[in-house]
């Protein structure tokens, strides 16, 4: 696992110890992230706090011509709110750690352009899958069910 999903799990576990979704995310820019983020949802009693969306906020103001040049990992596929965000600021790729739980708009974003990048890492599957099983009512909250 490279350092950047690394960095997005540690995230997704931090939420999951405060008692909230297990996902998380990272805005990286040359080479340096620039945002980190997590699902904070039931924390903060939050309606769209998801952790690309926590990310992008926890990165402040940045220019167009940076997010250009930023990948966004993320240890679960993003939603249609998480990948519009992508698509409003022009971040040219998304590393997704697993998309077998969820996924999200993946083709809809490689037709805009986006490249999209699919780890299938076992780490961030099985933390989404325990959490599903234990907790699915919150799960179904977070996703619009």
């Amino acid at each position: 696992m490279d350092k950047y999903l690394k960095a997005a799990l540690e995230e997704a576990n931090k939420g999951l110890a405060e008692g909230g979704i297990p996902i998380g995310s990272v805005l990286v820019i040359d080479g340096e992230i620039v945002g980190r983020g997590h699902n904070q949802r039931i924390q903060k009693g939050s309606a769209i706090l998801h952790a690309e969306m926590d990310c992008f906020e926890n990165a402040g103001r940045i220019k167009a011509t940076d997010y250009q040049r930023a990948t966004l990992y993320s240890t679960l596929s993003p939603c249609d709110m998480c990948s519009g965000t992508v698509l409003l600021y022009g971040v040219p790729k998304i590393v997704i750690g697993e998309n077998i739980t969820f996924k999200g708009p993946e083709e809809y974003l490689s037709s805009r352009g986006v490249k999209i990048e699919i780890v299938d890492n076992l780490e961030c599957k099985q933390l989404m899958e325990t959490f599903i099983k234990n907790k699915p009512e919150l799960w179904n909250e977070d996703i619009g069910v």
